[in-house]
C-alpha cells in the first residue's frame, strides 16, 4: 500500500540518522517540562542551565551539556523541520561520529568564544556586569556548523550561492546587531566549514536535491 511505502520511506529516513532523532525527542521532553512550569520557576530553572559566565565559571560541562537538552524558544516543532532538513542529511552523509564532532565543535567553540568575549565587553565596562548571568541555551550554534558543514555536501555551482545564503543568514545579524548570541553563530558557521577533513571520503558532491534524500556513508 502506498501508506506502508510512505511509513517505510519516512522509517528508512530517521533510522539513518539516530543521534539527529533521539536529540530531537529529548528536545520535545524537555519543551514539554517547560510549558508545566510557572514563569518565575522556568526562568530560574533554564537560568541554571545556561551557558552563560556565570554558570561557565562553575560547572563548564554540565552546562555546556545541559544547555543543548534545551529550545530557548519553547516551541518544538520548527526545530523538528530544521533538524529533520539540516542535521538529518548532515548525519546521514558524515555518520554519526563525524556529524557529532560538528556539533560538538560548533556548540562548546563557539559558546566560550561568545562568552569570552562578553566578558571582556563585561571587564572594560562596554556590557553591564548583569550580563554573566544572561540567559543562553539552545541549540543553534549547533544547528549553525551544521548548516554551514553541508556546503561540501552540494556540488558546484550550487554550493556558492548556498554558502553566500548562509554567510549572510549569519553575518547580516552580527554587522548590525554586534551581540554576543550574533558573535557566537556566525563563529559556529566558521567552525562548520573548518570541519572540512571530515568530509574526507565522505561520497562525492551532489545536487541539492540529492543532499536532503541521499543515504548514509
Amino acid at each position: 500500500m502506498r501508506i506502508d511505502r510512505g511509513f517505510h520511506r519516512v522509517w528508512t529516513y530517521v533510522r539513518g540518522a539516530p543521534g539527529t532523532y533521539v536529540w530531537l525527542a529529548i528536545l520535545f521532553v524537555t519543551t514539554v517540562a517547560v510549558h508545566q512550569m510557572s514563569p518565575e520557576f522556568e526562568a530560574q530553572f533554564l537560568r541554571q542551565r545556561s551557558t552563560n559566565i556565570y554558570e561557565l565559571s562553575n560547572d563548564p560541562v554540565r552546562v555546556l551539556i545541559a544547555s543543548a537538552m534545551w529550545i530557548d524558544s519553547g516551541h518544538w516543532p520548527p526545530y523538528a523541520v530544521l533538524y529533520s532538513v539540516f542535521h538529518a542529511p548532515a548525519e546521514r552523509w558524515l555518520g554519526t561520529a563525524r556529524w557529532l564532532l560538528v556539533c560538538v565543535a560548533a556548540h562548546v567553540l563557539g559558546t566560550l568564544i561568545s562568552e569570552g568575549a562578553l566578558l571582556l565587553a563585561v571587564r572594560h565596562g562596554v556590557a553591564p556586569h548583569s550580563a554573566v548571568n544572561t540567559l543562553d541555551i539552545g541549540v543553534s550554534y549547533a544547528l549553525a556548523g551544521v548548516i554551514a558543514v553541508l556546503t561540501y555536501r552540494i556540488a558546484a555551482p550550487w554550493r556558492y550561492p548556498y554558502l553566500a545564503v548562509v554567510l549572510a543568514v549569519y553575518g547580516v545579524p552580527l554587522a548590525t546587531g554586534r551581540t554576543f548570541t550574533d558573535l557566537g553563530h556566525f563563529t559556529s558557521v566558521l567552525l562548520g566549514l573548518a570541519c572540512y577533513p571530515l568530509v574526507s571520503g565522505r561520497g562525492k558532491a551532489g545536487n541539492p536535491k540529492e543532499t536532503v534524500a541521499a543515504p548514509r556513508g
